[in-house]
């Protein structure tokens, strides 16, 4: 018996207690199973909701961390731009406002690294990037800036408002870039351009403002936030939009798994728990069956093997048990009383029994034997004569006269000689004929004179060649039917420890089969090939026909006395004795077919004859 589980075949055990051990641990692990699956149904997704509204909390504190950042550098752009000295410098710039305005110590205190006046047209007024570390002027990054300045579109960016904020990158550099309107603080006149500033955003200053460890990072161009969780930490990128509403960087960081790593503490944490429940009540299950239930199984088993050995029948000892145990004790003492009571009945019986069914094998045989004999007579009877005897007389007749021309006595002298040919032809087949009819009686003969007195005798086993056996049956074995028969086997010697007798009635009964079953299937012809070979110290032999076959379901039923795959056929005693001389002598007989139309095969193994088995050696 096996069970199908998880994907894999498992061969169940054959003692009972094996069995309930097996049942309760898969038992137990289908219980942790779903209590895994329902605790991790519960608990992750409630950690999971947690860990979720805490990178959510993370997120929205980083885009809070930038809107006052880039908040920071517009207030100050626009406060630049709504001052009179911005409005009138504009009108005409002067040497003295940029010094002023444009001074490393008025950059400074704006913490900006760049500024720039713009006019209306997009002429660049004045620009100027300043190393607020160094406190040194960088032209490679005010080229960068004029070329930035370039690709913007003020009135787009500013969007009707009078200021505007956003990041932008300038080459490796992210920046903060807050643009404003030149126009008088008291709004009058109209604007004379754009004043713009300029703030480097680095790794440090996001760190300090998200108060964790957080780096630029310029490769991720994502527009959305990503997160990456890990086994112990969770990477968060947020996208840092420019003025296109496009990514210009990413702010990465790493944040704990704390809450998840929580969930999964406590979830293992819980499954410990069942599993180790599950386990006492299985140990305490185990204990309670083992002790009501098995130990006294084991008390009957034990007693039934005495029982086995011995062949006496005595009555179990009952334990007053007043449960299903006790009551199968009882039930087991009544049954031990009954079979004793058969017994003796059957030890009357037995001896007729067997008797009974040895002689009518003995028919059975004999009537397989005498069917070629009954064959060959019917043919002889109704085989017309080859010659007409009044033709042959007649032109004898006629050679005796002396005027018959040498033509026409040519002719009669040639058919002459061909019917005394055919003459002799006839005769000579019917010599053969008889001469296999004669064989097939001695076989019945020698079959009724040697049969065993006892039915249940073991027959002597002696070396005999089973080639010569076959060879012998399958000569009688062709006048068993009308149909032709063609028949091969080895040539060779194959000696075999057998009862020379009963292994001839088993291949004549298995070749009688094998010719009823080629009538049947109504081709008009057949085959019987046999082969010989040695497998283990053993011989066997195959019997192979293309008759009618059989379905492979009753492979099993047609050693049943009695049973029959025909239905104008009665008795089915032919392979049940075969199969128990089989038996007798130490060997095997299986019948093999693919199904109905495809033949079948007779596979009979016995004992190699030392002969051969010194054979095997010095070939080995």
């Amino acid at each position: 018996m096996t069970v199908a589980m998880f994907g894999w075949t498992i061969r169940a055990p054959g003692s009972l207690g094996a069995k309930l051990l097996l049942i309760l641990t898969t038992v137990g692990l289908l219980g942790s199973l779903a209590i895994t699956l329902l605790l991790a149904s519960v608990i992750t997704p409630s950690f999971n909701q947690l860990e979720g509204a805490s990178v959510g909390a993370h997120v929205e504190r980083t885009r809070a961390a930038l809107a006052e950042y880039i908040s920071k550098v517009e207030t100050a752009v626009r406060d630049y731009g709504d001052w009179n000295s911005s409005y009138d410098y504009m009108g005409q710039p002067t040497t003295k406002f940029e010094q002023e305005s444009f001074s490393t110590l008025a950059m400074s205190n704006l913490d900006v690294n760049g500024m720039a006046y713009i006019g209306n047209d997009g002429r660049i007024v004045i620009a100027r990037w300043l190393d607020l570390g160094a406190q040194t002027d960088q032209p490679a990054m005010r080229r960068k800036l004029i070329e930035r300045i370039g690709q913007i579109d003020f009135n787009k960016a500013l969007g009707g408002r009078s200021s505007a904020a956003f990041y932008t990158r300038l080459g490796p550099i992210v920046a903060a870039v807050g643009v404003a309107k030149v126009r008088r603080s008291d709004g009058t006149g109209a604007p004379r351009g754009y004043v713009m500033m300029v703030r480097q955003f680095t790794s440090a200053q996001l760190s300090t403002l998200l108060q964790l460890k957080a780096r630029l990072d310029l490769s991720n161009m994502s527009n959305a936030e990503t997160i990456s969780p890990g086994d112990k930490n969770m990477t968060i990128a947020v996208p840092i939009i420019g003025a296109d509403r496009r990514a210009v960087a990413n702010v990465s960081f790493n944040v704990p798994r704390d809450v998840s790593i929580l969930g999964q503490r406590m979830l293992l944490l819980a499954i410990a728990g069942s599993t180790v429940l599950l386990l006492v009540l299985l140990m305490v299950l185990r204990r309670m069956i083992a002790r009501l239930v098995l130990a006294p199984l084991h008390r009957v088993e034990r007693h039934m093997q005495v029982v086995t050995a011995s062949g006496a029948l005595g009555p179990l000892d009952e334990d007053g048990r007043r449960d299903e145990i006790g009551s199968l004790g009882r039930s087991f003492n009544l049954m031990l009383q009954q079979l004793k009571d058969l017994r003796e009945q059957l030890e009357v019986q037995s001896f007729a029994l067997g008797r009974s069914e040895s002689a009518v094998a003995v028919m059975h045989n004999v009537r397989n034997a005498l069917n070629p004999i009954s064959t060959i007579l019917s043919r002889g009877i109704a085989d017309e004569p080859v010659t007409d005897r009044a033709i042959i007389d007649r032109a004898v007749g006629e050679l005796a006269r002396e005027d018959i021309p040498a033509a026409r006595r040519q002719k009669l002298a040639a058919f002459v000689a061909a019917a005394v040919d055919a003459e002799a032809s006839d005769r000579a087949e019917r010599r053969r004929q008889l001469q296999a009819g004669r064989e097939a009686m001695h076989h019945v003969l020698e079959i009724i004179g040697t049969q065993q007195a006892q039915a249940h005798e073991r027959p002597p086993l002696a070396p005999c060649d089973v080639t010569e056996i076959i060879t012998q049956n399958a000569a009688i074995a062709r006048y068993s039917s009308d149909v032709s028969i063609a028949f091969s086997f080895p040539a060779q010697p194959w000696p075999v420890m057998a009862n020379r007798l009963i292994l001839s009635q088993v291949i004549g009964n298995l070749f009688g089969n094998a010719a009823e079953s080629i009538v049947a299937r109504g081709a008009g012809s057949g085959s019987i090939r046999v082969a010989v070979s040695e497998v283990d110290e053993k011989l066997r032999i195959e019997i192979h026909d293309d008759g009618e076959g059989f379905s492979p379901e009753i492979g099993a039923t047609l050693f049943q006395r009695g049973f029959s795959t025909r239905a104008h056929k009665s008795g089915g005693l032919g392979l049940h004795w075969c199969a128990n001389s089989m038996n007798a002598m130490e060997g095997g007989l299986a019948l093999e077919s693919q199904g109905k139309g495809h033949g079948a095969v007779a596979i009979l193994t016995l004992k190699a004859a030392p002969a051969v088995a010194a054979r095997s050696a010095l070939a080995a």
